[in-house]
């Protein structure tokens, strides 16, 4: 067995070596194997994506809505109060009028339904509530990005994001009612750049 220390041949009765007098090493000590560790591989940097942005519809309208709701529900209910020929309870009246909110609520839930994602390689359409159905479109196949608002809203300030491609379906596909759609289709427009 050669020395740890300077390579030597050790006597085997010799607790230390005659060369360097460095110890020898017990021939019945018990080794401990541990495990060997290694370093995962990192995957590319052009593998990973990126998520530029994440949008869905205005609240605008919701918001109107809800508002428009509660006016409405409070009107309902004073007008049923006053009305003197037949007198409805307040405890049924109530739930009618509230039941007027169930209106913008629908419009809200299907808002939630509706999602729009761009990342460095694609654009996502996200439809759904629980159950998710996802419409990809990779940027490479997108040929035009328009930005498309009647009068109205551009003065509310929203707009449709119009992306015509070259896939497989071909067609145009529709990011319906955005806020600043202009700065959504200036972002699109660049990572296309980027891409070619």
């Amino acid at each position: 067995m050669p020395c740890t220390n300077c390579g030597s041949t050790l006597n085997p009765n010799s607790r230390f070596c005659d060369q360097c007098g460095a110890p020898a090493p017990d021939a019945e000590e018990t080794r401990i194997a541990r495990p060997q560790f290694s370093v995962p591989a990192r995957p590319d940097d052009d593998d990973i994506e990126s998520v530029i942005f994440t949008v869905r519809p205005t609240m605008l309208f919701i918001k109107i809505g809800y508002a428009l709701a509660v006016l409405g529900a409070v009107l309902l209910t004073i007008g049923l109060n006053m009305v003197q020929v037949v007198n409805i309870p307040l405890y049924i009246s109530l739930p009618i009028a509230l039941s007027l909110l169930l209106i913008p609520a629908y419009y809200h839930l299907k808002r939630n339904m509706v999602r729009y994602t761009l990342t460095d390689s694609k654009i996502e359409i996200d439809y759904g509530l629980i159950a998710r159905t996802t419409r990809n479109i990779p940027l490479v196949k997108i040929q035009d990005v328009t930005v498309s608002a009647s009068i109205f809203q551009r003065i509310l300030g929203f707009g449709d994001v119009v992306v015509d491609n070259a896939s497989e379906i071909g067609g145009t596909t529709i990011l319906h009612n955005i806020n600043n759609p202009r700065q959504y289709s200036d972002l699109i427009l660049r990572e296309m750049r980027d891409r070619h």
